[in-house]
């Protein structure tokens, strides 16, 4: 290109430059043009890479958890509806009660073994028949009582019942009472002995007389059990007087003589 002709290019290039100027407002200055956004927004990270044929295989989507129920509305107690009351049985049903057992304490004596020493006694013999034994019995220590009491002699101990002899219908008897002193004029029937002595078993019996019957059963039960064998005689010493205790409050020793 000859110099000329860069001159002429160059006089062109600065009219033209002049004109664009010209036809700006006065103090202002030709603002750049504004880029795209106010802030260039951060490159995304490269896509990762394809998994490869190793890669673990995913796992299967666990089901939804069933929704949980809606609980039922509350009851109040006086809506609830009553409890079955419970089945009775039938009274053919029941057992059948077992039969009493002798009124005793653990600490009282079963079978002890105790000798007896012969007392002064004031007695009066008589019969009875079961069905009102302890009538007969306490009408005889009532007339003995008052025959003591009359001599103005005073017991030395429990009031004793001997039993001579027994069979299904009734019994014989001795009523005993201890004395220290031998009274005078004896009333007919009435005589001055000693009570019995030598080795005993001793048992103790609470309650009424009634319910002497479970205690002879159970002493016939222990000597059959030990092998004893006792004399035909049985000893009754009561513990409570008779004459002024309730039946069911009795107690009575009972000493059964051994052969």
């Amino acid at each position: 290109m000859s110099t000329t002709r860069i001159a002429v290019l160059a006089v062109l290039a600065l009219v033209v430059a002049a004109a664009v100027w010209t036809q700006l407002p006065m103090g202002s200055a030709p603002t750049p043009p504004a880029p795209a956004s106010t802030a260039a927004p951060k490159a995304s990270p490269p896509p990762a890479p394809a998994a490869v044929a190793t890669a673990e295989p995913a796992k299967p989507a666990q089901p939804a958890a069933p929704a949980a129920e809606t609980p039922p509305p509350a009851v109040s107690p006086a809506q609830a509806p009553a409890a079955p009351a419970p089945a009775t049985p039938r009274a053919a049903e029941a057992p059948s009660p077992a039969p009493p057992a002798p009124n005793v304490r653990a600490a009282d004596p079963f079978g002890e073994e105790q000798t007896l020493t012969a007392r002064k006694v004031v007695t009066l013999g008589g019969s009875a028949n079961w069905d009102s034994a302890f009538e007969t019995l306490v009408g005889s220590l009532k007339t003995l009582s008052a025959f003591i009491e009359k001599q103005d002699i005073k017991r030395a101990g429990p009031v004793l019942i001997v039993y001579t002899s027994t069979d299904d219908t009734g019994f014989t008897y001795q009523a005993e009472i201890p004395v220290d002193q031998e009274p005078k004029n004896l009333a007919k029937g009435m005589s001055i002995g000693t009570s019995p002595e030598g080795r005993t078993l001793k048992f103790v019996h609470r309650g009424s007389y009634d319910n002497m019957d479970n205690t002879y059963e159970a002493i016939t039960n222990h000597l059959d059990e030990k092998g004893l064998e006792a004399k035909d005689t049985f000893i009754e010493e009561y513990v409570t007087d008779p004459l002024t205790t309730a039946e069911d409050k009795l107690i009575i020793n009972v000493f059964v003589p051994l052969k």
